[in-house]
């Protein structure tokens, strides 16, 4: 899709917010990432669930996507408009940000337990865009010294079968990002 100038199926689809993600799904749109993967998840329930069986867990989970999504999102996209002594204090806000986080992992392989669920597929941005947006920007946000649980995770994650098969290849990642920091 086009983002510039914004195609007229992005603005017929999503007249609201006039972004992407969109999901068509028998020609009606489903939009924003949360709720696409929630739709998906009970649409097609051939497979395990991405949440909870339990409304206490799945409370939870979707209390920590939120919080992925509103809070540490734009923080770490603030890190990107500073320089300086202003962008060590945005890394520092992001830090503190995941190890809200790590203490949400701890004696766990994934935020769903022993499998991936909402709050990972939440958190997959992290695992993949943030290390090559902290190459690109010479920074350094997420290490083993300062958040070994969170980048045990990271590894956890990427190194999974299914990931590892809907990911496209960090080469690929590489290549978008670099075109669109050309770009700004």
């Amino acid at each position: 899709e086009s983002l510039s100038p914004k195609s007229p199926e992005i603005l017929k689809y999503n007249p609201v917010h006039k972004k992407l993600p969109i999901l068509l799904h028998n020609g009606k749109p489903v939009v924003e990432s949360l709720v696409i993967v929630e739709y998906i998840d009970e649409t097609w329930t051939s497979g395990s669930s991405i949440l909870p069986a339990d409304p206490l867990g799945k409370s939870n989970a979707r209390f920590w996507a939120k919080f992925i999504d509103d809070k540490l999102m734009p923080a770490i996209m603030n890190i990107r408009r500073y320089q300086g002594e202003e962008q060590v204090k945005a890394i520092d806000e992001v830090v503190e940000l995941f190890k809200l986080l790590e203490n949400e992992l701890k004696g766990k392989k994934f935020f769903g337990g022993d499998t991936i669920g909402l709050v990972d597929i939440t958190a997959n941005f992290i695992a993949l865009w943030l290390g090559i947006h902290q190459e690109i920007m010479g920074i350094q946000v997420v290490s083993k010294e300062k958040l070994p649980i969170f980048c045990k995770w990271i590894d956890e994650y990427l190194n999974s079968s299914i990931i590892k098969q809907s990911l496209p290849s960090r080469d690929e990642l590489s290549a978008v990002l670099l075109s669109y920091q050309k770009s700004l």
